[in-house]
């Protein structure tokens, strides 16, 4: 049989008619499966449970530098939690500031900051005639949520291989003041897994800019989330802070990175790394709105994770988890769609998520059709800014949270739908 993207109309309307056949059958088991965000399985939650039990009523309270852990103040974290998050930023614990549990809470405040007071050197983005922001698309859309918040203009940058289309990035900063920052996961990216080229983080650092307070947001969420344990098939990244020093622009850049994926997402600790201006303008801004964040729960993630390599240790169980769904989905995704010339997909070595472009116009159509189905998706569109892909093609496929057997029925749902969506789309061509 000819694949789908060559067949005659004729064999286009048999494949169809065979397809809503297929789809029915689907419909009519009353499935109910969900991949519609990237949340840990429940196994992977499991691996961290004895983080609740490492301080009891009975427990040494204080921190290492005699801090009581369960009072007031400390406002940019106890020191060895700022040692532990350091780890995870490529920074100095000098530069790190730890929150509460959420890295999003942190970057919205972040953004809020510099919206209402101005960064290091520069006034209120608030007072700008017109506030525009670079949003690398596919890409995470509760980033776009923030700036949206703001009022920012969002513009969308093509993501590649490499990370965003620099020639675009560096175009559109070089030309227009009021394009203030750029949204960033480098490491294996939401929702494409790509870990940005040492010429893109570069570029980035050393790139023209016409406004002078422009600000890259580092989201390194996935810095740690390999799905292979050997060195050789995991992603290397270089290190935004340093490039930035060196291409003499060292207030550039804000990094977070959190444990929300590696302990409990609801229970974490997220932190930010920047330059000394930039960590000294902040927590003097802080002091307005908070005390300081739960030292309990820094105290025992120290505990419990206790340095880079107690993190290293506790991600390989993680990814001996995840990384047979994600081999899973990308066998179904193969052995359905490889050979018919409707759709492509990423391969990720990391991260949580695995990009799905399918044929321009069809994205809402097949998660119309999951959703019949029993298999709720990300909504199509939610990779784009204001929730708009221009393509109708971007899906994003999230494999962590369903049991393996689960996800391999809604991954079999989704190809027929996928396959369903586009000889439709032909047929009506």
């Amino acid at each position: 049989m000819p694949r789908v993207a060559d067949m005659t109309s004729e064999e286009l309307s048999r494949e169809l008619d065979a397809l809503k056949a297929e789809h029915s059958s689907f419909v009519a088991k009353g499935l109910a499966l969900n991949m519609a965000r990237g949340k840990p399985a429940s196994e992977q939650l499991d691996l961290s449970m004895p983080l609740l039990d490492i301080l009891g009523a009975n427990s040494d309270w204080r921190a290492e530098d005699g801090t009581d852990c369960r009072n007031y103040g400390v406002l940019d974290g106890i020191p060895e939690a700022k040692r532990l998050m350091a780890s995870m930023l490529d920074d100095d614990p000098e530069n790190v500031i730890v929150f509460g549990s959420s890295s999003l809470t942190a970057m919205y405040d972040t953004v809020a900051r510099c919206f209402d007071f101005g960064t290091v050197g520069g006034h209120a983005w608030r007072e700008e005639r017109s506030l525009k922001w670079l949003c690398p698309a596919p890409g995470y859309d509760r980033h776009f949520a923030i700036t949206e918040a703001f009022g920012f203009e969002m513009i969308p940058v093509p993501m590649n291989e490499y990370g965003p289309d620099m020639d675009l990035v560096e175009r559109l900063v070089a030309e227009d003041e009021n394009v203030k920052g750029i949204w960033c996961v480098p490491k294996y990216s939401n929702p494409g897994g790509v870990t940005y080229s040492d010429d893109v983080v570069r570029r980035l650092a050393e790139m023209e800019c016409a406004a002078p307070d422009f600000r890259i947001v580092w989201d390194n969420a996935y810095c740690v989330h390999h799905l292979y344990d050997e060195v050789e098939n995991q992603d290397v990244l270089l290190d935004i802070a340093d490039a930035c020093v060196e291409a003499g622009n060292p207030d550039r850049y804000f990094k977070f990175a959190s444990t929300s994926k590696i302990t409990l997402p609801g229970a974490g600790v997220a932190a930010m790394a920047a330059s000394p201006d930039n960590i000294a303008l902040i927590k003097k801004q802080m002091g307005a709105q908070v005390i300081g964040y739960d030292k309990l729960n820094q105290l025992r993630h120290v505990r419990f994770l206790k340095d880079a390599e107690g993190i290293a240790a506790h991600m390989s169980a993680h990814a001996a988890i995840i990384r047979p769904k994600f081999e899973l989905v990308l066998a179904k995704l193969e052995e359905a769609l490889g050979t018919e010339g409707i759709a492509r997909w990423t391969t990720p070595r990391g991260g949580y998520f695995v990009s799905f472009d399918a044929s321009e116009g069809c994205a809402r159509r097949i998660v119309e059709l999951a959703r019949e189905a029993g298999v709720i998706m990300t909504g199509a569109g939610a990779t784009w800014p204001y929730g708009r892909d221009p393509f109708d093609s971007n899906i994003r496929i999230a494999p962590t949270l369903p049991p393996l057997e689960e996800l391999s029925q809604a991954m079999d749902v989704f190809c027929c739908c996928v396959k369903l969506a586009t000889v439709e789309k032909l047929l009506a061509q």
